[in-house]
């Protein structure tokens, strides 16, 4: 159940448990070593409270709870954003608006539900602060426009840490957002749409179904997506000059990973605009306009060296595990 009520100081739910709105919240502050967070307007929420061990519960849940990924992920500190500053009052009160907008339309449901968004630390901070932006800095320093913002579902937190980057300090991290979903509709991979196909619908899903990942336009970013919380975590990753590795894994027998493989899994955590370029690249290579050095080099700059490491540890392990049980 993902039952959300949009006025202040009431309860929402994530699954079947109950968080408070981040539009209201203690001006309490403690600073933990996060300080750029609690500059950014955030508090961090304290370790007892409900309100704490909900979104722990949602976030271990989306993490798959055998799992040895979640045994060894550790959650170092939960930030909520009060949304004190003239601007974050501003962007708190228009999700309001659109929300009642969208229900309007929808027959009442606005189908408002959580979210992950998982990002640099620098960008999660900027978002806080000024809103989701166009332009995305690639890998190599190149600037790059975004058509869509795609967030995980709220049991797939997963998926969001995977496409989150590590710190210097060996942290990652994630936003917990509401989300605006209104009607949906079906946007596949290969896809070159880059806003809602007519006005009937107002966000994009892969599945309609048993999403994986909601995707919302630019155009709306900032009016349908209110960051709630940031979520601080240590994750068995290592550092590494091409990304990260997950630690004590053992070493791959091969590299070499067949590309219609890599696409498949980058599909569920790239929006359609990262994809369609990823599909194009691939079209490219396979009708001898790229090499096979360029290709590699722009599927690093499209997708990232670190999700792209973590994807590869992923897929070496699913097949470790076939081996082994074969």
């Amino acid at each position: 159940m993902n039952q959300i009520v949009v006025e202040d100081q009431v309860s929402v739910t994530i699954g079947d448990d109950q968080i408070p709105c981040a539009t209201s919240g203690s001006n309490e502050i403690d600073s933990d070593g996060l300080e750029f967070f609690v500059k950014s307007g955030l508090a961090k929420i304290q370790e007892s409270s409900l309100e704490d061990f909900i979104i722990r519960t949602s976030f271990f849940s989306g993490m798959g709870q055998n799992s040895d990924l979640a045994k060894k992920t550790k959650i170092v500190a939960i930030h909520k954003n009060l949304n004190s500053s003239w601007s974050g009052k501003a962007r708190a009160q228009s999700f309001r608006v659109f929300s009642k907008a969208v229900a309007d339309k929808c027959g009442g449901d606005a189908n408002v539900k959580y979210a992950w968004y998982g990002a640099s630390r620098d960008e999660i901070s900027d978002i806080v602060m000024h809103g989701f932006s166009w332009c995305l800095r690639a890998d190599g320093n190149r600037d790059c426009c975004r058509h869509s913002i795609s967030l995980s579902p709220a049991k797939f937190s997963f998926d969001s840490v995977l496409s989150s980057e590590v710190d210097e300090n060996g942290l990652g991290h994630l936003l917990l957002c509401r989300v605006i979903l209104g009607k949906q509709e079906v946007v596949t991979a290969d896809s070159n749409q880059f806003h809602p196909s007519s006005p009937e619908f107002d966000s994009s899903v892969d599945d309609l179904s048993v999403p994986r990942k909601y995707i919302v336009w630019s155009p709306y970013m900032n009016s349908h997506i209110l960051p709630c919380y940031i979520i601080s975590f240590e994750a068995p990753y290592n550092k590494c000059s091409n990304g990260l590795v997950e630690a004590n894994t053992i070493k791959p027998r091969s590299p070499w990973m067949r590309f219609p493989t890599l696409i498949s899994m980058l599909s569920r955590f790239l929006g359609p605009s990262e994809m369609a370029s990823l599909n194009k690249q691939y079209r490219d290579f396979r009708e001898k306009r790229i090499s096979r050095p360029q290709l590699i080099q722009r599927v690093k700059e499209i997708a990232g060296n670190q999700l792209l490491a973590a994807v590869v540890s992923l897929y070496t392990n699913k097949e470790l595990a076939a081996a082994k049980g074969g």
